[in-house]
């Protein structure tokens, strides 16, 4: 059996890589929806974890919400990020931060 903290500690690592990931690349609008979705992934690793370990099925059901909401989240970005590279002919973030009404 692999010990809980195994879990814990890839987790954690992907936790900090998409962390990393955010404050490294500020460019790619891309890139950045990436690391959220990693970051949400490594969450629902520590909820996996956990609710193995303690024998109750709460944190499994937990993922599955956390895991509708980033396709959610996914899909309308992709969607913004489509109509702003039409608009603006870049998905650059530095070219994106001023509105224009």
């Amino acid at each position: 059996m692999i010990p809980l903290s195994y879990f814990l500690i890839l987790g954690a690592v992907l936790f900090a890589l998409s962390v990393a990931g955010i404050f490294l690349n500020r460019k790619n609008v891309i890139i950045l929806l990436m690391c959220i979705e990693l970051m949400l992934l490594a969450v629902n690793i520590n909820f996996i974890a956990f609710s193995h370990y303690q024998g109750d099925l709460a944190g499994q059901v937990f993922v599955f919400f956390i895991l509708t909401v980033a396709a959610a989240e996914a899909a309308i970005g992709l969607a913004i990020l489509v109509v702003l590279f039409r608009n603006r002919s870049t998905i650059n973030v530095q070219d994106l931060d001023e509105m224009k009404g």
